[in-house]
């Protein structure tokens, strides 16, 4: 098949640094989130300016310069899946950023896991396609191992409590069905989203540092879809909550 067809040759026909400039002085961290709700209300209460913008063909995508606790933070809103996402990181590593935080909603496996509330993947199964443009064929890919006991550490220190597990990352939204879903829970997947065995891939290609954990949203543990929290204007409060721990722990880890 075509997906296992592997390439490691790093230089491609088009390359990042053909079409994105380095930018002098562009933070070497960037923190990224999807929901535009929640990006909108993160960059109203900090102290920020544009300092660059990238394109997926038919969307622009602006930059932000973010001063968080003191220190200067790129911030952007990521494009939803996996091939338009992972373009937009390689935009970013051209610009100059060396360490990418990533964090988002996920839909739950497990209808225990509570509404809005943090899960740490500790791999991804790669039912995606950009994944195998990055990483030789496997069914899945390990994430998160260098910084997840020291994520961990910082949530127990403020007594917030996380979910540990394998997801399922898809790019087929609209067919996630019974029997797939039930495959995936046997395979132990406890979570599903769009991008994160994409990111992980693409970071261990480009040997960047990484981190990407996830806030719960919508739940498929159920005979009936429940959307539980998935909508922008749903349990504000604790979205933005989790927005600062993202922000805190990426100025933590990166200094």
């Amino acid at each position: 098949m075509i997906l296992s067809q592997f390439d490691h040759q790093q230089t491609a026909i088009i390359n990042p640094g053909d079409v994105i400039q380095t930018l002098p002085d562009f933070p070497k961290t960037a923190v990224t989130c999807f929901a535009r709700g929640t990006f909108a209300r993160i960059l109203a209460e900090f102290p920020h300016r544009e300092i660059a913008k990238t394109s997926v063909a038919n969307l622009e995508i602006p930059i932000y310069e973010l001063n968080f606790q003191g220190q200067k933070i790129a911030f952007f809103n990521s494009y939803v899946g996996a091939s338009g996402c992972v373009a937009i990181l390689e935009d970013i590593i051209a610009m100059g950023a060396e360490n990418i935080l990533v964090f988002g909603t996920c839909g739950v496996l497990d209808s225990n896991i509570k509404e809005t509330s943090i899960i740490i993947p500790t791999s991804a199964i790669r039912d995606e396609g950009t994944s195998y443009h990055y990483a030789p064929p496997t069914s899945e890919i390990a994430l998160n191992h260098t910084y997840r006991k020291q994520f961990k550490q910082f949530l127990d220190a403020q007594n917030i409590s996380y979910t540990e597990g394998k997801v399922w990352t898809t790019d087929g939204i609209y067919r996630e069905t019974h029997q797939k879903t039930a495959n995936r829970k046997t395979q132990g997947a406890i979570a599903v989203d769009m991008e994160c065995s994409a990111i992980a891939a693409f970071a261990n290609f480009r040997k960047i540092n990484h981190f990407q954990f996830f806030y719960s949203a919508d739940n498929l543990d159920a005979e009936t879809w429940e959307p539980r929290t998935l909508a922008n204007d749903a349990d504000l409060e604790t979205k933005d909550r989790i927005a600062n721990i993202a922000l805190s722990f990426a100025v933590e880890l990166f200094r």
